[in-house]
């Protein structure tokens, strides 16, 4: 009897497991993953079924857990070559390539014939080499210089004379000097003072300003202010796939981090009376998303403030656009619009997920290092009148934590791998009370009793966050005190889901969620800039 009961469930199984490939087929991970749970929890000691509810963790960015089932998978079955694919593509997703290596390692010896193995072990291979080689140049950061105080944006252009030019410029000033002396004949105290003289009259000369060329066609900005005008023919420039000169992606950057380092790492925003707000949540490089938005919602002003929570770049292929715009909203009329830094506004993700091949292409590498910079300016938190908060991941890992912690925190760095700074960023709702461990990898998930003690402990109403895809672009969770909110729709092109925001009128500062669609965009596929091994498993 029980052998017949132990076949009837190993049969039931694979009806699980056949209906969650199905569900995986049709871009529903998160039903996919319900089903492959029930085909474990009556055959826990299948291999397949592990390894295949890892691949969809991963699709749903869930990597620490796809480490977990694909290592429970390498656990039943020491010589089950997927699970250590699995494993490795999760490691390779977090940055942790030396770990992936390890993994790729084990699935070229378990398939020496296999080309693809070959292939994806030689890239990985060559990713390890990359980073290890960046650590050995790399500078200490107490060492680092502001790349943001070696660009002078008035120098770029098309001007011989410009000081962007500083070896010709002195070139010539020195070659000067030496016909006056072989002319002249002067003594070594008046010949340095030619040098110096004409060494710095022609700094002088060549650095008074560049003029951008003629015939470039694009948006201009009219001295050292961006004006609205500016921002709306950039835009139809970039919705035809046109480029902005360097220049003036300089002249955006650089006033942003201006505005960026005066600011805290919390920030208190107020909405009068019968006014409103706009909470946007990821945009992942979706330009022509993003000018939905606008088109349903109103660009941002003073009257139509907008509050985008982290998460403009990686993924999708318009990033430079993405961030550039909102960048030049920002010059153009800071409150207008607010900015929250996202857990992919850091180096390590956009070394993987597409950003910095894209600014490469687009601009050059000098603005990867200047990205990076301002990106760590970008505030962490922000409190609408005194009752929404809204950060991009979630909450702590402790109890207790206010208001004044947040903005004592120093976010002018990288973001480190725990601590406030990296579970602001990183963290994730769960429906269970408490706190467990990350599906992510990173962070935490935390439960809706602390949420509620957060809010509580802060004198706050509701909690906003972003940071995860969902089929209706938002969710409420947490008996109505949490709310995420993603604004990518048709995420990464597969997803499907719909995008949302969040409208806040004061002064109830109850939250009115306007959902939409994806619209069309040139035929760029999303990660188009990213990493080419990673592409490899997309």
């Amino acid at each position: 009897m029980e052998t017949k009961n132990e076949n009837s469930d190993v049969l039931h199984a694979e009806e699980f497991k056949n209906q969650a490939n199905e569900a995986f087929k049709g871009h529903k991970y998160s039903n996919a993953i319900d089903l492959y749970t029930k085909a474990i929890e009556l055959n826990s000691n299948n291999a397949v079924y592990w390894a295949n509810r890892a691949f969809a963790h991963t699709k749903l960015e869930e990597y620490g857990s796809a480490i977990l089932d694909a290592s429970k998978a390498i656990e039943i079955d020491s010589r089950y070559s997927k699970g250590y694919y699995r494993r490795g593509a999760a490691y390779l997703a977090m940055g942790k390539f030396k770990d992936a290596l390890k993994d790729f390692q084990q699935v070229k010896r378990f398939s020496p014939n296999d080309p693809d193995a070959t292939r994806k072990l030689r890239e990985c291979e060559k990713a390890v080499m990359k980073l290890k080689f960046e650590e050995a140049i790399s500078v200490p950061v107490a060492e680092r210089r502001s790349i943001a105080e070696s660009i002078d944006f008035h120098t770029i252009g098309n001007n011989p004379r410009s000081s962007f030019m500083p070896t010709k410029t002195a070139l010539a000033a020195v070659v000067a000097a030496v016909m006056v002396v072989a002319v002249r004949g002067f003594a070594t105290t008046e010949i340095l003072m030619v040098l110096v003289s004409v060494v710095l009259g022609t700094f002088w000369w060549g650095s008074s300003g560049s003029k951008v060329e003629p015939q470039y066609s694009g948006a201009r900005i009219e001295g050292e202010e961006v004006s609205l005008d500016f921002v709306k023919t950039m835009m139809e420039d970039f919705k035809n796939q046109k480029t902005l000169h360097k220049r003036y992606a300089y002249q955006i950057v650089l006033q942003t981090r201006q505005i960026l380092l005066a600011l805290p790492s919390l920030i208190d925003i107020s909405v009068p009376n019968g006014k409103h707000i706009t909470v946007c949540g990821d945009v992942h490089g979706q330009f022509y998303d993003l000018l939905n938005i606008f088109e349903l919602n109103g660009l941002p002003s003073e009257e139509n403030p907008y509050l985008f929570n982290g998460d403009f770049v990686d993924r999708g292929s318009f990033s430079v656009e993405i961030i550039l715009t909102l960048f030049a909203f920002k010059c153009m009329c800071p409150s207008s619009i607010y900015l929250a830094r996202g857990n992919h506004e850091s180096k390590s993700m956009n070394k993987i997920y597409g950003f910095e091949g894209e600014v490469r292409s687009k601009l050059s590498e000098k603005f990867v290092d200047l990205f990076a910079e301002v990106f760590c300016y970008l505030p962490l938190a922000h409190v609408i009148n005194g009752k929404v908060f809204v950060v991009h991941g979630g909450l702590f890992s402790v109890d207790g934590v206010k208001l004044s912690d947040i903005r004592a925190i120093d976010r002018f760095c990288e973001p480190p791998e725990e601590g406030l700074m990296c579970e602001l960023l990183w963290s994730d709702p769960q429906p269970l009370p408490g706190r467990g461990p990350s599906k992510r990898g990173v962070g935490l998930s935390f439960g809706g009793d602390v949420t509620k003690r957060f809010l509580q402990d802060n004198n706050l109403e509701l909690l906003v966050r972003s940071h995860e895809v969902k089929d209706e672009g938002y969710e409420v969770e947490h008996d109505g005190k949490l709310i995420t909110v993603f604004s990518a729709p048709n995420y990464c092109d597969q997803m499907g889901n719909k995008g949302a925001f969040i409208r806040f009128e004061a002064p109830d500062m109850k939250p009115n969620i306007v959902t939409f669609s994806a619209v069309p965009h040139p035929d760029v596929k999303p990660m188009a800039y990213a990493n080419n091994f990673l592409r490899m498993f997309n």
